[in-house]
């Protein structure tokens, strides 16, 4: 586990890749800088993280509550 001089935990930014503090001293864990926060917030925004997935086939399979139908 890497350290910095504090002693503190560094964990490496999901955004860039750097050391980011990991510790109620970065008001921003587990990103390393406001920065890389907003850009990170601004992917899911405009929703650039998704998960694949495929609508279903028969519409008719499922309710109009979106709950499957047996």
């Amino acid at each position: 586990m890497k350290t910095n001089a504090q002693g503190e935990r560094l964990v490496r930014c999901p955004q860039c890749g750097g050391d980011s503090v990991f510790a109620p001293s970065n008001k921003w864990r587990p990103f390393c800088s406001e920065r890389c926060r907003q850009i990170d917030l601004g992917a899911w925004a405009s929703e650039s993280f998704r998960v694949p997935a495929t609508p279903p086939q028969d519409p008719d399979e499922f309710a109009p509550d979106g709950e499957p139908l047996h």
